[in-house]
């Protein structure tokens, strides 16, 4: 038996109906933000819109149109997949992830219901913090990955693995421009500098800043596709920038900072 919410006219809603429209309006709006930004969101309005004025034309009984249109559907499907399989990839990648993650934090938050980052995860926030201003202050460029809850060994391979201790000095001397690891991004796994030199993927939002170079692109990018957070250093300004899920935001203070990172472990 169907339960019954409201009644509009001859037409019953229930509870599966509302729950069935929000999940597909959450799947359009994760869409959305994946492709928000990008030649590929222009895309999908024109289609939508080839789409709506067949739709059209078949109310319209103009067979002519109408049969024209829904030929070119029946090849429409597997083109939008070769077109948008970056973009395909992408979403299904974030979506799995994002189910992964959420197990991760369930059983964290069993395990540790304070939420509280132990003393040798503070320790390690205190080494990165240091770090990051320190670097800030002699405006050296900088891209610090935190992949401690995801599967790094795709991102890992793009560098160079040498799985020692976090310390502020190391990290400094692998961020000196003079050094030959500068180069690149360095990934923080299960509280080790697990690797440096790595290599993130550009992100392909064009409404980012004009004055965003390559290290925020792809730092920005990176959290775009996975859940992995990124702390940013400007070699032109010295400004830090922390991003996550797609989304970043200038950091003023060490504090900020550390609440931050907290937030990650």
């Amino acid at each position: 038996m169907s339960l019954f919410l409201i009644k509009i006219g001859f037409l019953p809603i229930s509870l599966w109906d509302v729950l069935d429209v929000l999940i597909v309006g959450y799947l359009f709006y994760q869409i959305y933000l994946l492709l928000r930004g990008s030649i590929a969101f222009n895309i999908v309005l024109g289609v939508l819109l080839f789409f709506s004025a067949g739709w059209l034309m078949k109310f319209l009984e103009m067979d002519l149109s109408s049969l024209i249109i829904s030929q070119i559907a029946n090849i429409g499907v597997i083109t939008l997949i070769i077109i948008f399989q970056p973009e395909i990839r992408r979403f299904l990648l974030y979506l799995g992830q994002t189910t992964l993650h959420g197990r991760f934090d369930f059983i964290n938050k069993f395990l540790n219901p304070t939420g509280t980052p132990s003393e040798e995860n503070n320790a390690y926030i205190e080494e990165i913090t240091h770090a990051i201003f320190r670097m800030k202050t002699r405006r050296w460029g900088a891209l610090i990955v935190l992949g401690n809850k995801n599967n790094v060994d795709e991102l890992a391979k793009s560098g160079q693995i040498i799985n020692a201790n976090i310390s502020e000095e190391l990290l400094l001397s692998i961020f000196n421009k003079e050094s030959p690891l500068h180069d690149g991004a360095v990934l923080i796994h299960q509280n080790k500098i697990y690797a440096t030199s790595c290599v993130l993927p550009i992100s392909k939002n064009n409404s980012l800043p004009q004055n965003y170079g390559l290290r925020h692109r792809s730092g920005i990018g990176l959290t775009e596709v996975t859940n992995m957070s990124v702390i940013i250093v400007s070699e032109e300004t010295g400004n830090v920038t922390f991003a996550n899920s797609g989304k970043y935001r200038d950091i003023n203070s060490p504090e900020e900072l550390k609440e931050l990172i907290r937030d990650v472990y």
